[in-house]
């Protein structure tokens, strides 16, 4: 198995012994947007001292805005069923927790999607627990076309990513025929021990399938694929190692690793007794988690949710963190009724999807819409092709403008309208190629005249 439990050990103890140089060395690689590797990851997790922290911050900052410059990459999560046959310690949906359990109709899922739409969506992300029986794949299959074939006054969701349990080769590859965005799926904790604690019983309770998925996943022609820690549940250096063996196993044996790494935080959630959790991860420890792993996967896009406050996710945006979510609720049906009775975890940041807008231009950034990589097939190496070269922000850079313009003209209200006026101003002045420059304010153009699919 590529996660060797020993090594991770050994590598961390060896790293505590890393030199001043040795870090001056290591950080100066970084910068160059090679990549790191375990060694010097862990020499870099090992680190307390706040003049190297500082300039991972800064290296990681850099190297985020050569990649993709300052767009940020909206979504909202949609959660179809709560039903699920786990019992894992730090769910809410966990089978042992006794509520009233639904999975949505495809008419729910409509008016879900509408009203994620009118918040100025394109992208979601669907959630489920997992129940063989009132979760199956059929039924993932018919929410995920149900929201393709939803058309609104001012179009439709473009990307589906996908959040369930791991299945077979087969289920995968019905999943990849309809057209899904990226596969997400969280090993939760890299370590045994801790995973076979937490995961009491169920499908999911099996290590080592669950590490499989995305072998069985890119077997099955899946080449967009997403991994995640719980951070909480084991050591978080043991975690940030174990997502990095985890890349390069896909890398090497697939030539693609991973499209994009979350860094949840463990969150409370109702019916959950928390009490275990030995592993907390403070502020300060969990930003300097954001900035290595950036350092170490440069191209890889990273991605917070609204599991974390307003403050942490200004202060990591800044540090590596290329895709938000905005607006979100995670209860099944909570988009319509926002009754918030059963949820997975607690959501900290509750801001609405046009005030997350509003922050992030303020902030310096540029709200992104943009599905077109998916839409136009720079998938799995062909994606990682373009970010690895530095091409891929001349991509995401005017497409990010176009999709912000497009959100202006379908939602925007005068302050709004104010705001991307002003960023519209700004950005294309800082466009140096002529051709792109004149292919921004063609589309936009365009768009004012009620043209939509004008991206690149």
């Amino acid at each position: 198995m590529f996660i060797d439990h020993k090594y991770i050990e050994d590598v961390l103890e060896k790293a505590k012994h890393t030199t001043s140089e040795e870090i001056v060395k290591i950080l100066d690689k970084a910068e160059s947007f090679e990549g790191l590797t375990h060694r010097e990851v862990a020499s870099l997790l090992m680190t307390n001292q706040k003049e190297y922290i500082n300039r991972m911050y800064s290296v990681a900052s850099k190297i985020k805005n050569h990649i993709y410059g300052n767009r940020i990459v909206m979504f909202a999560p949609l959660y179809v069923s709560d039903y699920c046959i786990n019992n894992c310690k730090y769910c809410g949906y966990n089978c042992k927790n006794h509520f009233q359990r639904r999975r949505l109709t495809m008419d729910e899922i409509r008016t879900e999607v509408a009203i994620l739409e009118k918040m100025g969506h394109k992208r979601l992300a669907l959630e489920a627990g997992e129940d063989p029986k009132n979760c199956s794949i059929d039924y993932i299959i018919d929410c995920i076309e149900t929201i393709y074939d939803t058309k609104l006054e001012h179009g439709e969701i473009r990307r589906v990513n996908i959040n369930i349990a791991a299945t077979t080769v087969e289920n995968y590859r019905r999943i990849n025929d309809i057209g899904i965005g990226t596969y997400i799926l969280f090993q939760e904790t890299y370590h045994r021990p801790t995973y076979e604690d937490v995961h009491i019983s169920g499908p999911k309770s099996d290590y080592d399938y669950h590490l499989t998925a995305f072998d069985r996943a890119m077997e099955a022609g899946i080449d967009d694929v997403g991994g995640g820690a719980l951070f909480g549940l084991y050591d978080p250096y043991f975690e940030v190692l174990g997502l990095m063996l985890h890349n390069e196993h896909l890398e090497k044996k697939y030539g693609v690793g991973f499209h994009t790494i979350s860094v949840p935080r463990i969150r409370p959630a109702k019916g959950v007794d928390l009490s275990f959790v030995q592993h907390l991860v403070d502020d300060e420890t969990f930003k300097k988690i954001v900035a290595i792993i950036r350092l170490a996967v440069p191209f890889t896009g990273m991605i917070i949710s609204t599991r974390e406050s307003i403050k942490m996710r200004k202060e990591l945006l800044n540090i590596g963190i290329s895709q938000v979510s905005a607006g979100s609720t995670v209860e099944v049906g909570g988009y319509d009724a926002q009754k918030h009775k059963s949820t997975q975890f607690e959501v900290v940041d509750n801001r609405s999807a046009a005030d997350v807008v509003k922050w992030l231009m303020d902030e310096g950034f540029i709200p992104s819409f943009c599905t077109s990589c998916y839409r136009m097939g720079r998938t799995g190496d062909r994606f990682m092709d373009l970010a690895k070269s530095g091409e891929i922000k001349n991509v995401c850079h005017p497409n990010a403008l176009m999709t912000l313009y497009e959100y202006m003209l379908d939602y925007g209200d005068e302050d709004l309208k104010t705001k991307v006026e002003a960023i519209m101003e700004r950005e294309i002045a800082k466009i140096q190629d002529k051709k792109i420059k004149d292919l921004v304010v063609n589309n936009i153009n365009k768009l004012k005249e009620g043209k939509r699919d004008v991206f690149l």
